[in-house]
């Protein structure tokens, strides 16, 4: 897309003069800015809003001082508070010098031009050149894209960010705090700040603390199916569901993916993982999620983003599966890679900071805000090692809490070896978190010794928590059988009668990965008995492709 020019924009209710002054600017100054005109302030303040939802940047205002409705110096006082850096010119006729002069004083006027100003040559051209030069030399163009104008204090922003940054959607980031002129701009759209954040988008239309579901059907992020039916549906899309979409669309299964945040699972926010084959410098979870989705296109399977399966039905052959929106997909096969969720840190405090100081999980989103800071990693495994590494090129001081009495055996040897010999990781280990607190932000964590009880407080800026995870199938209740954990059985391990599997009526026994619901299966970490090692969980979702076409074979 091209770069969208800065605007010079006219303000004038004498419509001939409003001409002259178009005609002229688009003679000298057309292939560098875009000439826009009003012939009221009312008009011109309609205009100006949209053209900063839409993050074009204002050069210029050359305003007539004697409007009927309002003085060009009143209309320029009002937009200088939505375009604070854009030049400001009065065009006057004599008697209005001295207000001119007022103004200068007032509201920065930069310029006052008499009229009529012929020969543009000598009595505009020159005078707006150094006025435009002078904005050129000082003001940064604004990003073309979609902007996040919200507040650190606000945990539906911090959402906000993480959704679009996981599915890799561009935006700017716009603290209301830090920038008056947005947060004056967004204060009717928001009901004073009560409903944040507001997504400003590049055709000028918004979206006010939007479901991800709106975000991502407002951003091009795929939402509905384009196929009535399908072979092959995969719920989730971690390591081991990307692996069996991949599989399964390259074999010629129409497949389709069904997603509730973004791809990559909880592997996808790991910062790094280095000990994945085939990347011995290592690769994000990000990253490693990007090529395989761009693998499961290429061979043609879909991918619904915030979305999530609720439900589920059986009519034989054919599977149904009810999304959040209300739509149902048909199919012949389900395979449930539904991975795992986060497990909630249980201390007094934690659910009124979430989001804004409290983490789940890395929050790249969230390493230059607290640049320079001091932040607490909650956890002893690898993804804590993980995000204590990530962080260390950020805050000034990482303190890890653990609960056992060393970073061995439950992290890699690796990590333990590189959070050893990185100087601003601090280890605390046989503690635990009691209580957080701070003033819309974290300021305060009270940590007590598990073995002498002994309590103390430290002051940190966030709190980032790797506390394991529980598995993701609680909405397969009824439908599949789990076990006494809440991992979804499979093969072997289900439950059986008289050496039979419980609720099968076919005379084979079931596959390897199947349930006990023909053609419905599971992979990876929500699997019982899953080795949960990202290697593992491809590994599972591509050789359960070998057992969906074997159910298919049969239908």
């Amino acid at each position: 897309m091209a770069k969208n020019k800065p605007v010079i924009f006219c303000v004038d209710d004498d419509a001939e003069v409003l001409s002259s002054i178009e005609r002229d600017l688009r003679q000298h100054y057309t292939n560098e800015y875009r000439i826009m005109k009003a012939g009221s302030a009312q008009e011109a303040s309609d205009a100006c809003m949209q053209l900063k939802h839409r993050g074009n940047a204002v050069a210029l205002f050359l305003v007539d001082q004697r409007m009927p409705e309002i003085s060009g110096t009143e209309f320029l006082a009002e937009i200088r508070k939505i375009f604070p850096e854009s030049r400001k010119v009065l065009l006057t006729a004599y008697a209005d010098t001295e207000a001119a002069i007022v103004s200068i004083n007032e509201i920065g006027l930069d310029h006052y031009l008499m009229k009529p100003w012929d020969p543009p040559e000598q009595k505009l051209y020159p005078i707006l050149d150094d006025v435009l030069a002078l904005w050129s030399s000082q003001v940064k163009t604004d990003f073309e894209g979609i902007r996040i104008a919200g507040a650190n204090w606000n945990a539906r922003s911090y959402e906000t960010k993480e959704f679009l940054s996981q599915n890799r959607v561009p935006y700017l980031w716009i603290d209301i705090e830090r920038d008056e002129a947005v947060k004056e701009l967004i204060r009717p759209l928001s009901d004073e700040f009560k409903n944040l954040p507001v997504i400003l988008m590049p055709d000028g239309t918004y979206l006010t603390a939007p479901s991800n579901l709106e975000l991502a059907s407002k951003t091009g992020i795929q939402t509905k199916a384009n196929k009535p039916f399908y072979d092959l549906v995969v719920i989730g899309s971690g390591p081991a569901g990307l692996a069996n979409a991949v599989y399964g669309a390259s074999e010629g299964l129409r497949t389709l993916i069904i997603e509730r945040n973004a791809p990559g699972g909880q592997a996808g926010t790991s910062s790094r993982i280095e000990n994945y084959l085939g990347f011995p410098a290592g690769v994000s979870g990000a990253d490693l999620a990007q090529r395989a989705v761009a693998q499961a296109k290429k061979f043609g399977a879909e991918i619904l983003t915030a979305q999530e399966a609720v439900s589920f039905r059986r009519e034989d052959p054919y599977r149904y599966i009810k999304l959040s929106d209300g739509n149902e997909i048909a199919c012949y096969s389900i395979v449930f890679a539904t991975g795992m969720l986060v497990r909630k840190l249980d201390a007094i405090g934690i659910e009124a900071l979430q989001g804004i100081g409290v983490y789940y999980g890395a929050a790249m989103t969230e390493a230059s805000t607290y640049k320079d800071k001091n932040i607490c990693i909650v956890g002893g495994a690898n993804s804590a090692g993980q995000g204590a590494v990530f962080f260390s090129r950020y805050a000034k001081n990482i303190t890890m809490l653990i609960r056992s009495g060393s970073l061995s055996p439950g992290m890699s040897n690796y990590l333990v070896e590189r959070i050893n010999s990185t100087p601003n990781i601090n280890v605390i280990s046989e503690v635990e978190v009691i209580s957080v607190s701070g003033n819309n932000k974290l300021e305060k964590v009270v940590v007590k010794n598990i073995k002498t009880a002994q309590e103390t407080i430290h002051e940190f800026a966030a709190m980032f928590i790797f506390i394991g995870a529980k598995p993701h199938a609680e909405m397969l209740a009824g439908f599949v059988p789990l076990d006494e954990k809440g991992f979804i059985l499979t093969g072997s391990d289900l439950p059986k009668i008289n050496n039979r599997t419980k609720g099968w009526n076919l005379e084979r026994d079931p596959f390897l990965f199947e349930t006990n619901i023909p053609g419905v299966f599971a992979v990876g970490d929500v699997r019982s008995g899953a080795n949960r090692r990202v290697a593992a969980a491809v590994g599972e979702g591509s050789a359960g492709i070998y057992m969906v076409q074997k159910y298919l074979q049969t239908v």
